[in-house]
């Protein structure tokens, strides 16, 4: 079965994106090619047991196993070492891409308190669109008695939109709400 998310972006995202922007062909129309979470862990640098917390979070979140992020320089100021874990992080492509944007716009998103829409200044000038988090107990996968700590997360959304405003608008027609 297909994901609600991708049904929509052929359905309705592309034939509105090639009225405006004048795309001849429709594989000329942005796509969403990845989804990147990351958590990063720097007390794990001292205390290795809060690895796996972070690790049991963003696999109930994606729904995939993350893969663990290493220090690459030794930084003496901090007691790492070359080669310690500081962090771990999951990449999402195809179907469970788009499942976990539509749980991220259409649930998670809408019970954040005060929530008036994600920032429109998070994009990078090459069409890419990132957005954190201070809390990741604003998921609803996540046990909020079985959080040792609150962590941060970073979600990095890359299309294949070449300037900040095909992605802008493939965005907002996928349903991410941008605030004014």
């Amino acid at each position: 079965m297909a994901a609600r998310l991708k049904e929509s972006y052929q359905a309705t995202v592309v034939p509105a994106m090639t009225e405006k922007f004048g795309y001849c062909n429709q594989m000329q129309v942005p796509r969403l090619e990845k989804i990147v979470v990351n958590i990063g862990v720097g007390e794990a640098a001292q205390e290795p047991k809060a690895m796996d917390g972070a690790v049991a979070d963003l696999t109930a979140i994606t729904g995939q196993k993350p893969s663990i992020r290493r220090a690459k320089r030794a930084i003496s100021n901090f007691k790492l070492r070359q080669g310690m874990p500081i962090g771990c992080m999951v990449t999402l492509r195809g179907e469970r891409m788009f499942e976990f944007l539509d749980r991220l716009v259409s649930f998670t998103l809408p019970q954040v308190r005060d929530f008036k829409g994600v920032s429109p200044r998070g994009f990078d000038g090459r069409g890419n669109y990132s957005l954190g988090f201070k809390e990741q107990t604003i998921f609803p996968e996540i046990d909020f008695d079985g959080v040792d700590q609150p962590r941060g997360m970073n979600i990095s959304i890359v299309t294949s939109a070449k300037t900040d405003d095909e992605a802008r608008e493939l965005l907002r027609l996928l349903g991410v709400p941008f605030s004014n």
